[in-house]
């Protein structure tokens, strides 16, 4: 089973990401910060996440966006206010049509939810230091297994599974 760890809008947190990468790193394969960081691209808690910038990232070296292939899905990797997330899902959706991605990944919302749009899934993790729409500190955790379905887990800073948010999708067409 592949997973991969997605989170975003941490905005200058450091213990926290580190207390993640060790809870998960014997069980997650890839890592993902869809921006906002707020710490140089270079910074050894981020030196396993594919990252990209926010608009509260300075760091000139963070790229705009990540294009990645993992196993048979290709992720659009995106922080999101260059795509107008606030307002609609569309531009991103064009984005990632543009770049032939089945999944794409973007925070700027701070809302943690997960959905499928046309053969596009969809994945924003929340925030794990301000969140929006709920009281919870999120992180997600996609896996599949066969590139059949996607399974999209919520997670609390803490580690607890959100049962509520579970989102499983077919993933052929």
């Amino acid at each position: 089973m592949t997973k991969v760890l997605i989170m975003s809008d941490s905005h200058g947190l450091r213990d926290e990401l580190t207390i993640l990468k060790q809870r998960h790193e014997q069980d997650v394969d890839v890592f993902i910060h869809c921006g906002d960081s707020e710490l140089q691209s270079d910074a050894s808690e981020l030196s396993t996440f594919i990252k990209v910038a926010g608009n509260c990232d300075m760091d000139p070296r963070y790229p705009k966006e990540e294009v990645v292939d993992i196993d048979d899905f290709t992720f659009l990797v995106v922080h999101g206010h260059l795509h107008q997330v606030k307002a609609s899902l569309m531009p991103l959706s064009y984005r990632a049509q543009e770049h032939h991605a089945q999944i794409a990944c973007f925070g700027h919302t701070h809302i943690a939810g997960a959905e499928k749009v046309g053969d596009i899934l969809f994945i924003n993790p929340g925030s794990i230091l301000l969140p929006r729409g709920r009281m919870e500190k999120t992180y997600a955790i996609a896996s599949w297994e066969h590139s059949k379905s996607v399974r999209v887990a919520f997670y609390t800073l803490d580690g607890e599974v959100l049962e509520d948010m579970e989102y499983e999708v077919s993933m052929n067409g």
